[in-house]
């Protein structure tokens, strides 16, 4: 076995296979960019070395940079992760070169699979089936146009290099079809350093299953069953669980037989993924599955197969890297009870699932009920860099519904300020009946969007405790007197203060009054509502509301109030009474970053007559396209972005004309 490893990333997955490592006794050896210093891997290594700037491309992906740290540090072997450069060829044959070892599959092995053309056309020489479409050479966009109306409408453009939803766009209409090209191959060579696509018949009600597969050096291979990854959103996995719901016992093993067929037939050694998608119009069949991609990496979603088999598939990974046999046959395999995990991002699920950033100012993830997967501390900051990860939430339980409940439960007690989350989405998700029920295809999220991305209004609990928190009281903690913290409250008598809040992006006054003895009087829509403090300490109240004892959980900020109550996060703004009030009557003028971005696409220019909806600006962050429309009908009277230039969030970009102007 090795004695030292480094690991080639960061984050939650940088911090797992540490802790596999130090596990087994093996010294760990970190590196990070300047926004990462601080970072939760860096803290766990027994090494860490510093490797460039922030962006990806000065820091994680320099090959040479993270050799050079190999021999300076010892390392004898390389942990890739996922992402970065996992599926780097070039990475594991410079480290082949320099003697030191890759924990994952040879660069032959990544390159038969690395294009996903090339590896369909390998899966149908071995036997595989595969999705029905165009893996050709050819490019050119009106042979590619041609190709979609021979496949059949919808189809779905792919950009043939990587994956994580990268580069992919669905189209239902020929008119939109260069359109959505255009956007995969910029996306592709953003991401991937490749804009070549290739086009797929896109199946109305498909379910994203995939089979964990290992091998060795000594032509063994065994698959580890399958996990569902139907529930996606923008291509991208949402919640993962293992095993299927409904799979048919025949299905299972034709997937799992047709899983270690493909990874043989590369001479395929380490952890990787074979996904296929089931057309499941009909129900789950064992004819109606297609090979879509090999992943040849850990997956992100790996736990929910350790959770299921009891298996540490990191620990697999370093054993085979080492040159020792797997530890077990396909027949001594098996798995027990269910399994999931949902990914807490930093994103906004109402606002397009547009990524986040901010200090987590407040950050508690219960872990009674769950494996929490995390590279953040409470502190740490969602940059702009990377991947807005928060955590894996995961769980398992003998039945579905056990597991699904304890999920449920962690996500309801999850808090986290400073910084929007998925989290309440994630929750929705767990309560519709469709998914409860194992009814899950990869449109789930798309059809009842709006049911899960619905928001809770805040009840009069939260409002009341947001004013009392407004006004100074979230502050205490145990053994402070509240009254002397309290600005203005006289202990004698009852006083009268206004607390003004920004609830639902509407502004209220609302009135306070202190009753002596922890007790308040707090108004809410001309209804006075009596609040009994109990208990408070480090954000952690008790109180009792018209007389029935509740709980709840605070984390106050300068602008905004954080009140955690009945499994719902309400963020309350605490905006400044002498703030200038003249921005939202412009608001519907100006097309503003949402976040810090590149500027890929501007479609606008002065005196241009725009339609409200329609795309002006296209924005690249964190290696996604996100376009910006107009607010409304207009004339443009000012363009602040050129093409390629960087922006930070809320940089206004383009503004349109007033109103009055445009009429005229």
């Amino acid at each position: 076995m090795f004695k030292k490893v480094l690991i080639a990333n960061r984050g939650e997955i940088a911090c797992r296979v540490m802790e596999t490592a130090k596990k087994l006794g093996i010294k760990t050896v970190a590196v990070y960019s300047d926004a990462d210093a601080g970072a939760r891997h860096v803290a766990m290594a027994d090494e860490a070395y510093r490797i460039g700037p922030a962006p990806v491309a000065e820091s994680y992906l320099l090959i040479g940079k993270i050799i050079e740290v190999c021999k300076t540090s010892g390392a004898e072997a390389v942990h890739p992760g996922y992402g970065f450069l996992s599926e780097n060829p070039t990475f594991v044959d410079a480290l082949d070169e320099a003697g030191i070892a890759f924990i994952g599959p040879s660069a032959a092995s990544i390159r038969a699979m690395g294009l996903k053309d090339a590896a369909k056309a390998l899966m149908v020489e071995a036997g595989v089936p595969v999705v029905p479409g165009y893996h050709g050479q050819e490019q050119d966009p009106d042979f590619l146009a041609a190709e979609a109306e021979k496949i059949g409408y919808p189809v779905l453009i792919k950009a043939r290099a990587g994956g994580g939803g990268k580069g992919m766009r669905r189209v239902d209409d020929p008119a939109d079809f260069k359109d959505a090209l255009d956007g995969a191959s910029r996306e592709g060579e953003a991401s991937f350093g490749d804009g070549r696509v290739l086009i797929e018949k896109y199946l109305t009600k498909p379910r994203h299953i995939e089979i964990q597969v290992f091998g060795d050096k000594h032509g063994n291979a065994v698959h580890l069953f399958e996990r569902d990854c139907s529930l996606q959103r923008r291509h991208q996995k949402v919640i993962e669980e293992a095993p299927a719901p409904d799979m048919p016992e025949n299905m299972r093993k034709a997937m799992g037989e047709a899983a270690v067929k493909a990874a043989k037939a590369i001479d395929y050694a380490g952890a990787g993924t074979i996904e296929f998608i089931a057309d499941v119009s009909e129900g789950l069949n064992s004819d109606r599955f297609y090979f879509m991609e090999m992943n040849t990496r850990l997956q992100v979603e790996h736990p929910v197969t350790e959770m299921i088999t009891g298996e540490d598939l990191v620990e697999w990974q370093l054993q085979v890297a080492a040159g020792a046999p797997l530890p077990k046959s396909q027949d001594e395999l098996s798995f027990s009870g269910w399994a999931f995990e949902a990914r807490l991002y930093a994103e906004d699920a109402p606002k397009g699932f547009l990524p986040a950033i901010g200090t987590l100012s407040h950050l508690h993830l219960p872990d009674t009920y769950a494996r929490i997967d995390s590279g953040v501390r409470s502190g740490d900051e969602i940059t702009p860099f990377y991947d807005p990860m928060i955590a894996k939430v995961i769980v398992h339980g003998p039945t579905r519904e056990a597991a699904l409940g304890k999920l449920l439960g962690t996500l309801e007690d999850t808090q986290v300020a400073g910084c929007v989350t998925n989290a309440g989405f994630l929750a929705n998700l767990c309560r519709h009946k469709g998914f409860a029920s194992g009814d899950v295809d990869t449109g789930l999220i798309d059809r009842d969007l709006e049911e899960l991305i619905a928001e809770v209004p805040a009840p009069a609990e939260v409002i009341g405790l947001a004013a009392l928190s407004a006004l100074g009281l979230a502050e205490e903690r145990h053994g402070t007197d509240a009254w002397d913290r309290l600005a203005g409250w006289r202990m004698w008598s009852a006083s009268r203060q206004y607390a003004l809040l920004d609830i639902a992006d509407e502004r209220q006054d609302v009135e306070v009054h202190a009753l002596g003895n922890w007790r308040f009087s707090v108004h809410l829509a001309g209804t006075p509502r009596d609040f009994q403090l109990v208990s408070l300490e480090d954000g952690a109240i008790v109180f009792d509301c018209d007389g029935v004892r509740k709980r709840a959980a605070i984390a106050l900020a300068r602008d905004a109030v954080t009140v955690f109550f009945d499994g719902h996060a309400h963020r309350i703004g605490l905006p400044d009474r002498l703030a200038d009030e003249d921005e939202a009557a412009s608001a519907g003028d100006q097309i503003i970053a949402p976040m810090p971005g590149l500027v890929k696409v501007l479609n606008a220019k002065v005196g241009d007559t725009v339609a409200k909806g329609q795309p002006l600006v296209v924005l690249e962050a964190m290696k996604m396209e996100h376009t910006l429309k107009a607010p409304r009908n207009g004339v443009v009277a000012e363009v602040m972005a050129v093409e390629g230039e960087q922006v930070q969030d809320g940089t206004v970009l383009v503004a349109l004309a007033e109103e009055d102007a445009d009429a005229a």
